[in-house]
């Protein structure tokens, strides 16, 4: 499908190109795990320790322990099927989500802050999330799932562009 350029006041929301890591879909499925592990843990230890309250107890575990399973399978391959991102001469363009999804936009002019973040499982798995902030209300636009290094030269060339970009970033 071909897009209308845009006129040089005019940016258009359309799809981004550019994929994020492959391995960002370990990086979320390890973040799902992480979540679902320590109470189907407790709840299973608390089964085998108070005997007449283990049904209830295993019944518990089982579910919160089957969603998050499938969700620890389902969702990483999603998000990755859905999160795209790109950058323009004019805008950092975004997509992300998986229940909801979300469609951004931040024109060069608009920048304010270009920040690189990265947790620990972001590091076991050699990414980065890159922080664009700018004016807008409604929050920062985030790239998550970047391999580390490209994030980095990212957010230099970013900070460069925005620099020499005619506008006053409010």
């Amino acid at each position: 499908m071909a897009f209308p350029r845009p006129t040089a006041d005019e940016l258009v929301l359309r799809p981004p190109s550019n994929r994020v890591e492959r391995r960002s879909i370990g990086w979320w499925a390890a973040q799902a795990v992480g979540v679902v592990v320590p109470p189907v843990f407790v709840l299973v230890l608390l089964a085998l320790l108070i005997e007449p309250a283990r049904p209830w107890l295993l019944l518990s575990a089982a579910i919160v322990g089957v969603p998050g399973a499938v969700t620890a399978v389902v969702m990483p391959v999603w998000r990755y099927r859905v999160h795209r991102w790109e950058t323009t001469g004019d805008a950092v363009y975004t997509r992300a989500g998986w229940v909801r999804q979300e469609w951004r936009i931040a024109p060069l002019s608009r920048i304010q802050t270009v920040d690189t973040v990265r947790g620990p499982l972001q590091q076991l798995f050699g990414l980065a999330t890159v922080t664009v902030t700018t004016a807008s209300a409604a929050g920062a636009v985030r790239i998550d799932g970047l391999e580390h290094g490209f994030a980095r030269d990212l957010v230099d060339e970013l900070t460069k562009v925005t620099q020499a970009t005619a506008g006053d970033a409010t």
